[in-house]
């Protein structure tokens, strides 16, 4: 695509600086924006599960020993007072399984315990799970017996009876920094305790910290929305504009029966090989190319949400806004660079320019602006339609150009990853890059190129199924009359 006629005046480096620093900024508010407000769905989520008397439960677990007690580990309150409360609620459940055996629950200082306890054969809780048998207990030994626990003074809180016995503790009530036991035991300290129990948590502060951090995460989206969409449509607004009529482009001629050079498909993409490469460079360019990744997750952050922008204007409009679709050209070129210079390509040792903006760079990439585009298939086209060529692109790149099997514990090359692979191989040996298998590397990455082009709503056709190979774009030449 050339860039003839008119063209918009171009922002000074540091302009085009200053936005991509607001992109920048714009996206980290947005991403903790976007954390902040699933926090806060997830504390609203857990606020509304709290049941009878506002209580989370847990599942009903059986808990059965042989020994004099059952305790838990130590509960650390570390930061919680007296003047706390509502800031927690701890209640404990529990009903012996033993007709008419009473049982006893109590609430003290871990020190108090382990002194009441510290010749006792007790069990302490050391993994709890409600699938029957699986709770894991924590046995310390000993051979006395144990005074019966309600004539103790240290409980802060204790309870005895039979049937279900319930234990509820504030942070109100006393609750001071430090450790606390919950001990469960037979009111009369016989061994052999056998409980069914449960815990459950209220605090006050769930439904409050749930709409502050909703409310906050939206103000968050929106202010780093904002910034977004104000830096690219700034960039994109001084993005050049092609012509009707320039080669690859569909539009008006001079004359009617003058030939019309029609590309394949609406999104151009090209690399030229350099003549010589470097056989090692390729060794370090990962290194090398670590500022480009850095700065395109940042602008495919904003790719997304201007994509979202744009599927809503393309509803009510039926038009892409000019700015941000060149934009996120920009942004494609800009990959597209960085993945040539990188393992997608290695086609040239020429590091990549820091710009979204076209230059003669060996590798280019663009689409031709749509005056229209259909508000239906912007339902489907993203997904359905597309899931043919996904499929397709799944095995050419293998989970990003190859990467990390969980599954079977080792690295997976796509077919792509292996075609650079062996070009790489063959560079360090012969200096050469073979010719027929650069052809094959660009037209897989043009395939790629072109579903990303469709399902990012950028044009409406669909891509061809067709490899079409080598360093320039396949035309065709038509007459119109």
């Amino acid at each position: 695509m050339s860039t003839i006629g008119s063209q918009p005046p171009r922002y000074s480096r540091g302009a085009r600086a200053a936005f991509l620093a607001l992109i920048i900024v714009g996206s980290l508010i947005t991403s903790i924006g976007l954390g902040t407000l699933l926090g806060g769905t997830v504390t609203a989520l857990v606020t509304a599960q709290q049941g009878e008397n506002g209580f989370l439960n847990s599942p009903s677990t059986t808990l059965s020993v042989a020994s004099y007690a059952i305790t838990s580990e130590p509960i650390q309150t570390a930061g919680m007072t007296a003047t706390a409360d509502g800031f927690a609620t701890l209640r404990v459940q529990a009903a012996s399984l033993q007709a008419d055996q009473p049982i006893f629950m109590g609430i003290a200082r871990t020190s108090d315990v382990n002194g009441y306890l510290e010749a006792v054969r007790h069990s302490e809780v050391a993994s709890l799970n409600s699938i029957p048998g699986s709770v894991v207990y924590r046995v310390l030994p000993g051979s006395e017996t144990p005074a019966p626990p309600g004539e103790q003074d240290f409980w802060q809180i204790s309870i005895a009876g039979t049937g279900t016995q319930q234990l509820i503790w504030d942070s109100g009530d006393g609750m001071t920094a430090d450790n606390w036991t919950i001990v469960i035991m037979n009111e009369d300290a016989s061994p052999g305790v056998d409980v069914v129990a449960n815990a459950g948590l209220r605090s006050d502060l769930f439904a409050p910290l749930a709409a502050a951090l909703i409310i906050g995460g939206l103000i968050g989206l929106l202010i780093g929305i904002a910034l977004i969409v104000v830096a690219a449509t700034s960039l994109g607004r001084r993005q050049p504009k092609d012509t009707p009529g320039s080669p690859g482009v569909e539009g008006t001629v001079p004359e009617r029966t003058a030939p019309t050079i029609v590309a394949a498909y609406p999104a151009l993409l090209v690399g030229h090989l350099d003549p010589t490469l470097s056989r090692w460079l390729w060794l370090f360019k990962w290194f090398l190319l670590i500022p480009h990744l850095l700065l395109l997750a940042f602008l495919w952050t904003a790719v997304w949400i201007v994509t979202v922008i744009a599927w809503f204007a393309i509803l009510f409009t039926g038009r892409y806004p000019r700015s941000l679709f060149a934009f996120t050209v920009g942004v494609l070129r800009w990959s597209w660079r960085v993945s040539y210079y990188g393992y997608a390509a290695l086609g040239t040792d020429r590091y990549p320019p820091f710009t979204l903006e076209k230059t003669d760079y060996p590798a280019d990439f663009d689409v031709d602006y749509p005056e229209h585009l259909s508000r239906g298939l912007i339902f489907v086209k993203s997904w359905l339609l597309a899931i043919p060529h996904l499929l397709i692109v799944s095995a050419f790149t293998a989970a990003a150009y190859g990467g990390w099997n969980t599954y079977r514990g080792g690295w997976d090359l796509s077919l792509i990853g292996l075609l650079v692979l062996i070009a790489a191989i063959a560079l360090l040996f012969t200096g050469r890059y073979l010719p027929g298998l650069f052809g094959l590397v660009l037209g897989i990455n043009r395939w790629i190129f072109r579903v990303i082009t469709y399902v990012g709503l950028l044009r409406d056709e669909y891509p061809p199924f067709r490899l079409d190979q080598g360093a320039e774009e396949p035309v065709t030449t038509e007459h119109r009359h």
